[in-house]
């Protein structure tokens, strides 16, 4: 998140920031906007904002405490006050409003996300919902406010704890501590994603790990201990700092960390330690690294990065972070009517660019600069005279207070007219409820096996599957009545072996058996063959492929497809296919089926239940004719005879 910081003396003003924040809100905004680009890592630019803002605060608050002895704590949160409440005011008005005109998925758990924004807890309350950041829906309104929510807590903590710091005598080990402190963060985040209890947790424990204040706060904590070795080396300069080698070496190096950086966002993201905290903690020490470089005294690097359109970017670079995801989400929504987890064309993020940066612009030049020049009383003050002075004064100040009176309407009533749940999840709901109110009757897990297909009935059908399975139980049960439905949100093909082994200890495995567990991540050749194991020759598989905006769902289809070719007792459901035609029968998700896209999904079952009917009788029908032939063959050459031999 972009580092919101209080003015400064020029004398305090650290060269190169702004620079940097402007590269760090640029990779983060084109990760955002056009995710089918080369930035796959884009997001490490947050992690350049927690050492900005470590780095930063720190300097200024040491800086105070050498001038006054003392930290004033009300003067420093008054401060952050000004500099953050008036953007995130108006986003959240503004956005709220508009999603209450759009309505839909964008709404849900508005309320929620508001409090979190106001409170600056936004972090906390999404890993108290199972969030999952970067595969979970595309519709979250203000998702990108968890790394605010982050620094404000940093920020609201650290000048407390910053006296205790200082109780350490000498710099060079209160910079150790704060080291030490950021390597723990980092190894607490990697202990969080390498636990995981089972893949499908995984998402969960990587957001719990990125979003967690304690796990995430190691950029934050080198911006710390890169602060106190700056301030130490300030205090009385060394001459080597203006040697020609150091001049020379500095900005190089510096220059060299920010290619690095920008590499760093080209890189692949990996769900596991390798990327988190991997991935993060080197974006910080390169961080770290271009920051002292810019800093430098006659750094070239710093007047590179302080050059007029960086500069530009940079001063707005809080106010960038803030639009640009709310503004993607509901032009996305507004255009397509899905979340951005759904691919959107090229153009609406180039859109959704150009609203932000004139949206960041209006709220720099008359709201953010004249509250941090005025303050909150004197900018009160400022259109109390405005309002007396002059009708063209009053005219524009009881627009501008009519325009934010509706604004607030509009985000009450978007607040009160939020749905509970989104389209998918309400579609899963009635699938469980479904399936709650079904009564499978006796178990059939020996039920006799027909030869024609249409002759399959429910009671010879075992179904295990994920959340699309449960959003079309009802039409499953419809089409095959008996139906053995066993299906959970977020279940993965890993699971399925543990499930069909205990089906099979308690002989309630039934002659047919549709998995649909290809949604929520890649599948492997060893659980699929590990699945045929358990079922043994006497059972057909039907293999149902996934439909969803999801960079794997491609390969999974592959395999699916390869897997069945290889295997005569393995049939595909082709239910991709099937929906890509009509995907307005899903929900806005673009995942789960609602009532009519259950049809589709319950006859795409049918077909491939279909194939394996006959593939069963064709077996059934081969296996007969060379049981006869080896039967006359034994007649043939071992019968024996009964005729006298002649004499």
């Amino acid at each position: 998140m972009p580092s919101p910081h209080s003015t400064a003396s020029p004398r305090a003003r650290f060269a190169g920031l702004d620079g940097l924040r402007a590269i760090a809100v640029t990779l983060v905004v084109l990760y955002h906007l056009f995710p089918l680009w080369w930035l796959g890592s884009g997001f490490i630019g947050v992690d350049v904002f927690f050492v900005i803002s470590g780095f930063l605060i720190t300097s200024l608050l040491l800086r105070e405490h050498a001038s006054n002895g003392r930290i004033r704590l009300g003067d420093f949160w008054r401060r952050r006050a000004r500099r953050l409440l008036p953007a995130l005011g108006l986003v959240l008005l503004t956005c709220s409003s508009v999603a209450w005109a759009i309505g839909g998925d964008v709404l849900v758990g508005l309320g929620r996300q508001l409090v979190g924004a106001a409170t600056f807890s936004y972090n906390w309350l999404s890993v108290v919902e199972g969030a999952d950041y970067f595969t979970g829906s595309g519709s979250e309104l203000f998702r990108n406010l968890w790394s605010l929510a982050v620094e404000e807590q940093f920020y609201l903590l650290w000048p407390v704890l910053l006296p205790l710091l200082l109780l350490v005598r000498r710099p060079w080990l209160r910079a150790v501590v704060a080291f030490a402190l950021a390597a723990a963060s980092a190894v607490w985040m990697g202990v969080i994603v390498s636990s995981a209890a089972s893949p499908e947790a995984l998402g969960a424990d990587i957001t719990r790990a990125y979003f967690g204040t304690d796990s995430h706060a190691f950029g934050l904590l080198l911006g710390v201990g890169v602060a106190v070795l700056w301030r130490a080396a300030g205090r009385r300069e060394r001459p080597w700092m203006h040697g020609r080698t150091a001049r020379a070496l500095v900005p190089l190096t510096g220059a060299a960390a920010v290619a690095g950086l920008i590499l760093l966002a080209a890189s692949a993201q990996h769900d596991s330690v390798a990327t988190f905290p991997g991935t993060l903690l080197l974006a910080s020490a390169l961080s770290a690294l271009a920051v002292v470089a810019g800093s430098w005294p006659g750094s070239w690097l710093g007047r590179l990065l302080d050059i007029a359109p960086l500069r530009w970017v940079g001063d707005r670079s809080y106010g960038i972070y803030l639009w640009h995801w709310p503004v993607l989400v509901l032009l996305v929504a507004s255009v397509q009517g899905t979340g951005t987890d759904q691919t959107f064309p090229v153009w609406i993020g180039i859109l959704a660019l150009v609203l932000t940066l004139l949206a960041a612009e209006v709220s720099h030049r008359f709201f953010e600069g004249p509250v941090r020049r005025l303050g909150f009383r004197g900018t009160a003050a400022a259109l109390g005279r405005a309002l007396r002075l002059s009708p063209r004064g009053r005219a524009g100040v009881l627009g501008g207070l009519t325009a934010i009176a509706l604004l607030s309407a509009g985000t009450v009533a978007a607040v009160v007219s939020a749905p509970s749940v989104s389209s998918g999840q309400a579609v899963v709901e009635a699938g469980i409820a479904a399936l709650e109110e079904h009564d499978p009757g006796p178990d059939s897990g020996d039920a006799t096996t027909h030869d024609a297909a249409e002759d399959v009935s429910g009671d010879q059908i075992t179904a295990i599957g994920d959340s699309v399975m449960l959003a079309s139980a009802s039409s499953l049960l419809e089409r095959f009545p008996g139906i053995q439905i066993d299906a959970a949100v977020s279940r993965s093909m890993y699971a399925a072996p543990g499930i069909l082994r205990e089906l099979d200890a308690a002989g309630a495995l039934r002659p047919y058996v549709v998995l649909a567990l290809g949604t929520n991540g890649s599948v492997s050749a060893r659980s699929l063959q590990e699945i045929i194991d358990i079922l043994g020759p006497e059972r057909q598989l039907v293999l149902v492929n996934a439909y969803a905006p999801r960079s794997w769902i491609p390969g999974v289809n592959a395999d699916l497809a390869a897997f069945a070719r290889a295997h005569a007792a393995v049939q595909v459901a082709d239910w991709a296919d099937a929906i890509s035609e009509k995907p307005e029968l899903l929900a806005g998700d673009q995942i789960h089926p609602g009532d009519a896209g259950g049809r589709v999904f319950a006859e795409a079952v049918a077909e491939g239940v279909d194939r394996a009917a006959h593939a069963r009788a064709r077996l059934a029908e081969f296996t007969e004719q060379r049981t006869y032939a080896e039967q006359l063959r034994r007649e043939l050459f071992f019968q024996p005879s009964h005729a006298p031999f002649a004499s």
